[in-house]
């Protein structure tokens, strides 16, 4: 084979490299892994990077070179970019976006520059104000009432009454926002001023109670009645724009060391209570006794006043007759008959005899 077709570009033996063909063809690579062209005198092997050099993920790239994807975005007639158009567009649908606001009944809504300063509030419906974030917008539903559980779950909270006992009160709190830019910017935390407002105006409320009205109830209207009104005159003061809308007393409790000697004085009060009835109930029942035997001596008066003779002769019979069925001894005015009459011996003697004949 002559040394001009071998691909791998070696001679056969007795030929020169230069053998029929002229020594700038027949001196280059014959490797095909290698590209073609350059200098015969600077051969080298293949590697790596030339296999792989004009490759993409997608195979072979076309066009040569190391140039990335001939991606290009497609252009307006007469050869302009559309690039301008949709960042219009962008810009256009961010400040209808953000420009347009709705405030629905029952709400209400602050402006600010750049989320920061104060700049004027929006009425209900539609409002315009410049785009975010030159212009912020906050809305408030100011009709929602909000609720607050003071102390919390499974947490003790012990005020002292007026007779210097402790008890373990828990209260919920209803309020609302009143004006929203005061709520937002008079105070520096307008629920936590909430929360401590109500805690000192319960304090003093229940410090004028004492222990048994604030545990069976008596006391709890009156308590909730002042506490309301001291925080709704604190935080009008304090110009919070809160509105409280009532306060609910929970529950009232022994402090949980002395739950159970609690228990046993609750028990002991009971106890007196249902003996203190018991007396009530005989007391009146000897009042009405003594008033119906009242009653009935001021019949008898009445009558003895028509007729006194009569009434007087009545009264010593019955009296007589009272006090004369209880005795065992009879007595007979008569001279033919035994002054004394053994009446109750002979009634014991003829009691054996009836009851023989009864069996």
């Amino acid at each position: 084979m002559a040394g001009k077709n071998n691909p791998w570009g070696a001679p056969e033996k007795g030929e020169e490299p230069g053998d029929g063909a002229p020594r700038g063809e027949g001196s280059g690579p014959r490797n095909p892994w290698l590209p073609g062209g350059g200098d015969p005198g600077k051969r080298r092997s293949a590697s790596i990077e030339d296999i792989f050099k004009g490759r993409g993920p997608e195979g072979p790239r076309r066009g040569g070179g190391t140039g990335g994807p001939g991606f290009r975005l497609p252009e307006r007639p007469g050869g302009k970019s559309w690039v301008p158009v949709i960042l219009g567009a962008v810009a256009l649908l961010w400040i209808g976006a953000t420009s347009i606001h709705f405030v629905q009944p029952g709400e209400q809504a602050v402006v600010t520059w750049l989320g920061g300063k104060y700049s004027h509030e929006l009425d209900s419906g539609t409002n315009f104000t410049a785009p975010w974030p030159l212009q912020v917008v906050e809305k408030e539903n100011v009709s929602k009432v909000r609720l607050e559980e003071v102390p919390g779950t499974n947490t003790e909270k012990l005020i002292l009454t007026a007779d210097q006992n402790l008890v373990d009160l828990s209260y919920l709190i209803r309020w609302n926002i009143s004006d929203l830019v005061l709520y937002k910017y008079q105070l520096a935390d307008p629920r936590n001023a909430l929360l401590e407002i109500a805690e000192a105006a319960m304090r003093a409320a229940v410090a004028r109670q004492k222990l048994d009205t604030v545990f069976t109830g008596e006391g709890r209207a009156e308590i909730e009645q002042d506490v309301r009104a001291a925080m709704q005159a604190r935080l009008d003061a304090y110009r919070s724009g809160i509105t409280v809308q009532g306060i609910e007393i929970n529950k009232v409790d022994p402090p949980a060391r002395v739950e159970e000697a609690f228990k046993d004085v609750s028990s002991a009060q009971q106890d007196a209570d249902a003996a203190i009835n018991r007396a009530r109930a005989a007391a009146q029942q000897l009042l009405a006794r003594a008033q119906g035997d009242a009653t009935e001596f001021n019949n008898i008066y009445e009558e003895y006043r028509l007729a006194p003779e009569v009434t007087r002769r009545r009264l010593y019979y019955e009296t007589m007759e009272a006090v004369l069925s209880r005795t065992d001894k009879t007595i007979v005015e008569s001279g033919n008959v035994l002054p004394y009459l053994p009446l109750p011996e002979v009634k014991r003697r003829a009691q054996p005899q009836a009851q023989a004949q009864g069996e």
